[in-house]
């Protein structure tokens, strides 16, 4: 991977539950860090969901190497949500993550 690549400024977010103080929960996403990151379309599909079509877009988005950075996690840029399904630390160097991940499209 070559740096000049990551030209999107993404941030990751991972949700959180905070107590509502009426016995219950209240779960948001909190934004861990913004980060420099390449985001490749990989493929998409069509499924026919409670009488509406959602598409389904999968992303290959590769970001410098980051500790802690899991499958639970959700990445936001421009309006636009990636969930991340996979972390690969790409040969095991430490150097790059790619994350494969999906956006939905309604």
């Amino acid at each position: 991977m070559n740096a000049g690549k990551l030209r999107h400024r993404a941030t990751i977010q991972q949700l959180v539950s905070t107590d509502d103080g009426a016995g219950g929960s209240i779960e948001t996403w909190q934004d861990i860090v913004t980060v420099w990151a390449a985001i490749e379309p990989l493929r998409g599909n069509e499924r026919y969901t409670a009488q509406q079509v959602q598409s389904t877009l999968s992303h290959k988005v590769t970001i410098r190497y980051r500790e802690g950075i899991k499958p639970q996690m959700r990445l936001t840029y421009k309006g636009r949500v990636f969930e991340v399904e996979s972390v690969i630390d790409v040969e095991e160097r430490h150097q790059w993550l790619e994350l494969l991940c999906s956006e939905v499209v309604q």
